[in-house]
């Protein structure tokens, strides 16, 4: 499946599966767990009798749908002083995430203050990058812009960089505070930031500061970007809210979505006004926050979260479902919702998250016993392939029409 001539030429030709019926497998269908059959034809669920692959010993589930993962930072400098060619960095990012069962997967890209890696220039190549490499990506692979609120000055910029490019999410976040104290406090943690931008600690405290300066302007700079959004169909939400007011404050201006609150009580404000909250799934692995915020597990116990994303870490997304599994918290069908069709709906996706006829063929075959993902179909394309599953697939491939295409 893969060829190449160089790093950042390499990509992987996503090929259609021949039609073919999936048997004796458990699948997820209509919020339960049910031992039938799944047929996929054209890209889409299906009915009618076709080819079958046995998949007696397998979980077949929907794909899962990441709406926000960072974990591409690495793939494309996986050092801050080394970073590679953007377009290797998303060829690994989705083979990466195909290979954790994600169908559809939002790349978070910052538009900040920080610079570098993380400001409007990169995010612009990163959008240029996906458009040249998405007719040869495995998955459904987009981008949500992380937006610093204290950019005013690049409204226009971003704004025409969406329409260019379709993004279609983008989340709000105020990082300056926690910048600002960092630079008090642990100097050499921000310099650090300054030097994956190759500058001064003084000048990037600078930056900051002038920043700052500008916070009156901000709110009205907010309600313009999200007019604007509206105009255009984006979905935005806001990122890291402290606390209620801050959350009631995003949601008055259109921002709905509560992405990784980091206080119950942002959590529990978006729940009373029936806004979503999504929480990072390798928070629930890990049992807690690595940076100390809320647990998103007892959020998910007082039913305060919607959601979970991969944040830093793909494997995450099913790790967690798994451990909501083992801990008592959910059963199989709610805990995988949390990462398939609940972001569907989130997300206004209604072709995807389900495996009912006419959906897309995105789904997960997974060994029951291991919990190893051993495949992953994205839109009727193989897009990972392994195990007994994988040979299980060649076997039917010889005995039928088409051509089994896998990594």
């Amino acid at each position: 499946l893969s060829s190449s001539n160089s790093p950042e030429q390499v990509t992987d030709m996503p090929f259609p599966l021949p039609p073919m019926r999936l048997t004796g497998a458990d699948i997820l269908r209509d919020g339960e767990m049910q031992r039938r059959s799944v047929a996929l034809a054209n890209g889409r669920i299906t009915r009618g009798p076709l080819p079958e692959v046995d998949l007696r010993g397998y979980l077949v589930l929907p794909g899962i749908i990441d709406m926000h993962g960072d974990a591409f930072e690495r793939h494309i400098a996986p050092r801050p002083s080394a970073p590679f060619p953007v377009r290797s960095g998303l060829h690994a990012t989705d083979r990466d995430a195909a290979a954790n069962g994600i169908t559809t997967a939002w790349l978070a890209q910052c538009w900040s203050w920080e610079g570098g890696l993380r400001g409007p220039d990169f995010c612009q190549l990163v959008l240029q990058e996906l458009d040249a490499y998405r007719n040869d990506a495995l998955i459904d692979l987009r981008v949500q812009i992380r937006c610093e609120t204290h950019l005013p000055d690049t409204r226009d910029q971003l704004l025409a960089a969406v329409a260019r490019h379709g993004v279609d999410y983008v989340v709000f976040n105020n990082h300056l505070p926690e910048a600002i104290q960092m630079g008090e406090t642990a100097p050499h943690r921000l310099a650090d930031w300054a030097m994956r931008e190759g500058t001064s600690i003084e000048v990037f405290m600078a930056r900051l500061h002038a920043a700052q300066a500008r916070r009156d302007e901000i709110p009205r700079h907010l309600c313009a970007m999200a007019e604007a959004f509206d105009r255009m169909g984006v979905i935005y939400g806001s990122h890291d809210d402290p606390d209620g007011e801050t959350r009631e404050q995003y949601r008055l201006m259109g921002a709905r979505i509560a992405e990784f609150p980091t206080h119950s009580s942002a959590a529990s404000l978006a729940k009373c006004c029936n806004d979503p909250v999504v929480m990072g799934a390798p928070n629930v692995v890990r049992g807690g926050s690595q940076a100390g915020n809320v647990s998103a597990t007892v959020l998910i116990q007082r039913g305060l979260c919607d959601a979970l994303v991969s944040d830093y870490h793909y494997p995450s997304l099913a790790n967690a479902a798994w451990a909501l599994i083992d801990r008592g918290l959910c059963d199989l069908p709610r805990a995988w919702a949390m990462i398939s069709s609940t972001p569907a709906e989130i997300m206004r996706l209604p072709d995807r998250g389900q495996l009912n006829p006419g959906k897309r063929a995105d789904l997960v075959v997974i060994n029951a016993r291991t919990r190893v993902i051993e495949a992953t179909i994205s839109n009727g394309r193989l897009a990972y392939l392994s195990g007994e599953a994988g040979a299980r697939f060649i076997g039917a491939a010889m005995q039928s029409p088409g051509q089994i295409a896998a990594e």
